[in-house]
């Protein structure tokens, strides 16, 4: 199943390579050639629609965990000050997804959007330090029963240069459901309180709506 923001694309695609393979057909003479530029444009077409896959996903719900909202690696673990929303410290996960991952956005958990916002901005690699505040990016505020308000923020990357978000203030959503989409190479970063437990690892390869990022922190801790 393909996502729906790749469809165009898709539709596109095909008919290119359609037609680079008749025209390979009847203009190339040479065999080893024309063999070449056929198998160069169906291998291209694969992974337009390898990129644009989406995946169903059977999501176990729960309020007391935040699911990973990408599919990706875990490149950062840190505490940060977090000046566009919250105004204070804050744990990040960042997620890095390269071309060959999956590239939808899940929520992350259930709630009510209480704040979603674009940033137009640079396309430094999406694992440069300063991506999170300089690059194009959007922000998601979600306020969940557990966790409180937990926030995500979609970050486009050196190869990316468009992030679809469906989050919308005061919608309510569920964990795991569709909630955006980022073509091509890109990252996420999540925004969580700090007396939670970050459940994953530095380098950690994670699957959006299955893998737990963090957890309610019990109460006698």
């Amino acid at each position: 199943m393909f996502h729906k923001e790749g469809q165009k694309i898709i539709i596109i695609t095909f008919f290119i390579v359609v037609a680079a393979v008749l025209a390979a057909h009847y203009y190339v003479n040479l065999e080893w050639a024309r063999f070449s530029l056929q198998v160069a444009a169906l291998i291209f077409l694969i992974a337009i629609l390898q990129f644009f896959r989406n995946p169903k996903r059977r999501v176990t719900r729960s309020f007391d965990e935040i699911l990973a909202p990408v599919d990706g690696k875990v490149v950062v673990i840190e505490e940060v000050d977090e000046p566009e929303y919250f105004k204070e410290k804050r744990k990040q996960v960042s997620i890095f997804m390269s071309p060959t991952n999956v590239h939808v956005t899940r929520y992350p958990a259930s709630g009510t959007v209480t704040y979603s916002k674009y940033h137009p901005g640079k396309y430094l690699v999406a694992w440069h330090p300063k991506s999170s505040t300089e690059n194009e990016r959007t922000t998601v505020i979600l306020h969940t029963p557990k966790f409180g308000e937990i926030g995500y923020r979609q970050i486009a990357g050196a190869m990316a240069r468009r992030i679809v978000n469906y989050a919308e203030e005061g919608e309510q959503v569920t964990q795991g459901e569709d909630a955006g989409f980022i073509k091509f190479g890109s990252r996420v970063d999540l925004l969580l309180p700090l007396d939670c437990d970050i459940t994953v690892k530095l380098n950690q390869k994670v699957v959006g709506a299955h893998t737990c990022i963090a957890t309610v922190r019990p109460l006698d801790d």
